[in-house]
């Protein structure tokens, strides 16, 4: 369906070519300071045209609140958010002649499956398989970022890791995984977004390897083709404790979140696949005492195990196909089954990693989002229950309800274990 979430929900309408796109947004905390000023940067990153490497679609893609907020703060009722198409060409599909773009369905694109399984399509497009649909995906995220950031300091980086096989952490025979890195895990604890587009348009934030990247993308789009990669995501400072297993670990929302992203192929997170080359002795986690805290010592799991958050960062890589519309005449069949020649028209991106950046990250935020409004949820359900009882050097003591929750102050339960609180 389009509705995305169970306690943060967003709903996405729209197509590639029609008058508008955007997005209903319920279960918004009431209170939040906001306006369009905090939604269009993301909005501004993922706008298409922004360079050659991208189409030339020129879209400003400029937000609209529709409602859910008075004097610039939140009322807790659901926002609606509209983007207005301004760039439309639906004529440069044609209008279904036998030349024409609309006479075929497309090699490797969603036009056949779709009217397979509705009996109607967009004529014009890729309809909501277009990347269009996920400007209401980021304006929605505009809005979890904030309360993400403000209230947990929550930081969400997303970067171009690979270009075809040009990588910016290539594996090694040492390092089948670049969760052993030493040098990605560095690059894991400081890479912020401010680094990131200062390598625009290729959002690879290192001089070599956003070069090499750059030039597999010209090569490619200059012989009227297109080409994959890509896309790796850190999530620093995620509390603890978010996930709801078995059927929706925070892993598995991360990943059903980015496989319903357009032209995605692959999800790894943690060590990835390459961790199945590494041994249990090493690949396993321990733990280690830092500041009286218990932490792992490395991060293979990325960050999380059993499906919940552990407070270590959580990072994971999309994988993105190659754009299925090309410049180059293929060989295919029509939808009236006679064999024919298409040359697409319009206007395509010749790798859509780039401007996928800030929709990993959207993405990435609509899952913590809706998970943390789930934890705080059954946190604030226990703290209502009967003071629990600890047991401790042969003692039982009765907690205050207040001090039952998750966030319990550790000292004042040692305190109460002790016999020494106040």
């Amino acid at each position: 369906m389009s509705t995305f979430g169970q306690y943060f929900r967003v709903t996405t309408y729209g197509e590639s070519h029609c008058r508008s796109v955007g997005c209903i947004v319920d279960g918004i905390p009431p209170g939040l300071p906001l306006t369009e000023d905090d939604i269009q940067p993301q909005m501004t990153r993922r706008r298409p045209g922004q360079s050659a490497l991208t189409t030339p679609r020129n879209e400003k893609d400029r937000v609209e609140i529709q409602s859910g907020t008075e004097f610039g703060v939140t009322l807790g009722t659901p926002i609606a958010m509209m983007v207005r198409n301004e760039d439309q060409r639906p004529h440069d599909y044609g209008g279904g002649g036998k030349k024409d773009m609309d006479g075929f369905p497309r090699p490797s694109h969603a036009d056949f499956t779709y009217l397979e399984k509705y009996g109607v399509k967009a004529s014009s497009g890729g309809g909501r398989s277009s990347a269009r649909e996920t400007i209401g995906r980021v304006a929605a995220s505009g809005i979890a970022e904030k309360y993400l950031s403000l209230a947990y300091g929550v930081e969400i980086v997303a970067w171009v890791s690979s270009v075809g096989n040009e990588y910016q952490f290539p594996p090694t025979p040492e390092h089948p995984t670049y969760s052993t890195q030493p040098e990605f895990l560095k690059f894991l604890q400081r890479v912020t977004r401010k680094e990131v587009d200062s390598f625009a348009p290729i959002r690879c934030p290192d001089a070599s390897s956003a070069e090499r990247m750059t030039k597999v993308i010209e090569q490619f789009r200059d012989a009227q083709d297109s080409i994959g990669g890509t896309v790796t995501c850190v999530i620093r400072n995620c509390p603890i404790g978010l996930g709801e297993p078995c059927f929706d670990k925070l892993e598995a929302m991360l990943a059903h979140a980015m496989l319903s992203l357009p032209a995605t192929k692959g999800f790894e997170i943690g060590s990835g696949f390459g961790g199945c080359e590494v041994p249990g002795s090493i690949h396993n986690d321990p733990f280690v005492n830092v500041n009286g805290k218990l932490v792992t010592k490395t991060n293979n799991s990325g960050g999380i195990q059993g499906g919940i958050s552990n407070g270590a960062p959580i990072y994971f890589r999309t994988a993105f196909k190659p754009p299925a519309t090309i410049g180059q005449q293929q060989q295919t069949a029509r939808y009236d089954l006679e064999e024919g020649v298409l040359q697409a028209k319009g206007r395509h991106d010749p790798c859509v990693v780039p401007r996928a950046v800030p929709i990993v990250e959207a993405m990435a935020a609509l899952v913590v989002m809706d998970a943390l409004m789930a934890q705080v949820s059954r946190e604030s359900i226990r703290a209502r229950l009967q003071p629990a009882v600890l047991k401790g050097d042969g003692k039982e003591i009765m907690l205050p309800v207040e001090q039952t929750g998750t966030h319990a102050d550790e000292k004042d339960v040692q305190q109460h274990l002790n016999g020494d609180a106040k």
